[in-house]
């Protein structure tokens, strides 16, 4: 059996000959054939290769047994919609963000979950762009201390409230002498942002719009350099792996990243369950069965689907 090969049962994934498991996929926006194709190994390039311990996901198994895992899809699923119906799920027409870039990653391992996902853009409440990361889990990472709370009981309230989601806020451009501080929602002319510690020019209005980006004024907006940043530096204004996984326990491995998937519509009271995409996600992450993923959905995370973000 070849090293991207699936089972010819219909069984779990097997591991290289070499004795390495096949690789966390990664699938780009431009991987538009896979639409409503089913994603396996064998229609994907091998990125790496990680050796085969039995801390290894404990995920991939030798037969079409089950794991016996300490969760359920179920589980997943009650998860994510706590998390949304108590507002800590990312909203991606968020009223009060301009939504620039997004990503989504899976973790996982024999006894624990994670959902990471990215969102990179500007709220003038805040005044600078970030990026925000929240994981969702079962066994969150490096969760906030007794000492960041006034009182006892304001810690336990924060434990209480969010069990499984915590957000972390990162920032990518690291000055803001290029935001106009008479206008803080505009840039000056002529400014030089500080990008993951690289310094560029704010773009010219013309390479904004070459970037199928409209100009809602003659001032070029805060949200449009970032939207132009998120097209030309997509990396950069995204996590590092470091990022991603503050809230990660570390024995999980990512199992699947994805630059476009179908997100819930919060403001129309979706729940991420009632979606495809995120059911396929807990299939995943209950069994490991990366077979289970299919691209059922038409992706939206894109900003260009969410207008009314950034708008109140």
């Amino acid at each position: 059996m070849g090293a991207h090969e699936i089972c010819p049962d219909g069984g779990m994934l097997l591991p290289y000959r070499d004795g390495h498991l096949p690789p966390p996929i990664s699938i780009s926006r431009h991987d538009l054939s896979l639409f409503n194709k089913e994603i396996t190994f064998a229609t994907l390039p091998a990125l790496r290769t990680q050796p085969l311990t039995d801390t290894v996901f404990g995920m991939f198994s030798l037969s079409k047994k089950r794991p016996n895992r300490p969760f359920t899809s179920r589980d997943i699923l009650s998860a994510l919609d706590k998390s949304a119906a108590d507002f800590q799920f990312p909203m991606l027409d968020n009223g009060y963000i301009y939504l620039a870039a997004s990503r989504l990653s899976l973790y996982g391992s024999t006894d624990c979950w994670a959902i990471v996902i990215e969102t990179f853009g500007f709220s003038p409440r805040v005044g600078e762009p970030d990026l925000t990361i929240t994981t969702i889990s079962n066994r969150l990472h490096n969760r906030n201390s007794v000492s960041d709370y006034v009182s006892l009981d304001a810690y336990q309230s924060y434990l209480s409230n969010k069990p499984n989601t915590d957000m972390r806020k990162f920032w990518p451009i690291s000055n803001t002498s290029w935001i106009d501080q008479d206008e803080p929602e505009h840039v000056v002319s002529n400014g030089i942002l500080d990008l993951r510690e690289r310094k560029m020019g704010t773009p010219e209005r013309a390479d904004i719009e070459a970037a199928g980006i409209e100009l809602e004024s003659d001032r070029t907006a805060i949200f449009e350099v970032c939207r132009f940043l998120a097209e030309k530096h997509r990396t950069d204004v995204l996590g590092t792996e470091i990022e991603r996984r503050v809230s990660v326990d570390p024995q999980m491995r990512e199992i699947l990243m994805l630059d476009d998937w179908h997100h819930p519509d919060l403001a129309a009271s979706q729940m991420p369950s009632q979606t495809r995409t995120f059911n396929s996600f807990a299939r995943i992450l209950e069994d490991g069965n990366l077979d289970r993923f299919k691209v059922s959905e038409v992706p939206n995370n894109h900003w260009k689907n969410w207008p009314d973000g950034g708008t109140l």
